[in-house]
C-alpha cells in the first residue's frame, strides 16, 4: 500500500512541475547545444554569448536557392527586431570562406555565417548512421534560456512556410512567453 501511494504521490508531483508540451518542429523543445565556431573574419560565436535574447540558427548552403530565399526573410526579421533577435548563420564543407564571403555581398548579409566541420550541424540536426540525411536549410528558433522552442526544415521552407510572417510570429510568441504551436 505505501509503495502505491508513493508512486501516486511521486506521479502527481511530476505532473504539477512538468513543463508544458510545445507543438514544435521534431527537433525542437530540447536544450541547444553548445559550440564555439568562427565566421568569416575568424571571430567566434557561442550561444551562451546571445543567452536574453531570441537567437535564430539557420543551417544552409551558399548554392542553394531555397536558403538564399530564408536568409532574406532573416535579413528583414533582423531589421523588424533588431538587438531582441540574433541571427547566425551555419555552412559546412563543400563551402568555402570565398564562397560564403561571396554569399554575403551578393545578397546583403548582415548576420554572421559560421564555419563548421559537421559535428555541430550533426548535433543540432540529430543525424546518426541510422539517420545520416542532411537537407538544407533548417532553421532553430532557440529562446532566451538556451532551449530550442522550434524548427523549421527544408520541406517547411520549400514551402513557403518560412516568411516573414510565419517567423515573425514565431518569435512574437517567443518574446511574450507562449507556447510554440506549429
Amino acid at each position: 500500500m505505501g509503495s502505491i501511494l508513493n508512486a501516486a504521490l511521486v506521479g502527481c508531483l511530476l505532473a504539477s512541475v512538468s513543463v508544458p508540451a510545445f507543438a514544435a518542429g521534431a527537433l525542437s523543445n530540447r536544450r541547444a547545444p553548445g559550440f564555439s565556431l568562427s565566421d568569416s573574419n575568424m571571430k567566434q560565436h557561442d550561444p551562451a554569448d546571445y543567452r536574453g535574447k531570441i537567437l535564430l540558427l539557420e543551417f544552409m548552403q551558399t548554392h542553394c536557392p531555397t536558403c538564399k530565399q530564408q536568409s532574406g526573410v532573416l535579413e528583414q526579421i533582423k531589421a523588424k527586431y533588431g538587438a531582441k533577435v540574433e541571427v547566425l548563420s551555419v555552412v559546412v564543407m563543400p563551402d568555402t570562406i570565398d564562397h560564403v564571403r561571396a554569399y554575403i555581398k551578393d545578397n546583403s548579409i548582415s548576420s554572421p555565417i559560421l564555419f563548421d566541420c559537421g559535428q555541430m550541424t550533426a548535433s543540432y540536426l540529430k543525424i546518426t548512421p541510422q539517420n545520416p540525411t542532411v537537407k538544407f536549410p533548417h532553421l532553430f528558433f532557440i529562446d532566451a534560456n538556451g532551449t530550442i522552442r522550434q524548427d523549421f526544415d527544408s520541406s517547411d521552407a520549400g514551402s513557403g512556410k518560412v516568411n516573414a510572417k510565419t517567423v515573425a510570429a514565431e518569435i512574437d510568441k517567443l518574446l511574450q512567453g507562449t507556447p510554440q504551436k506549429r
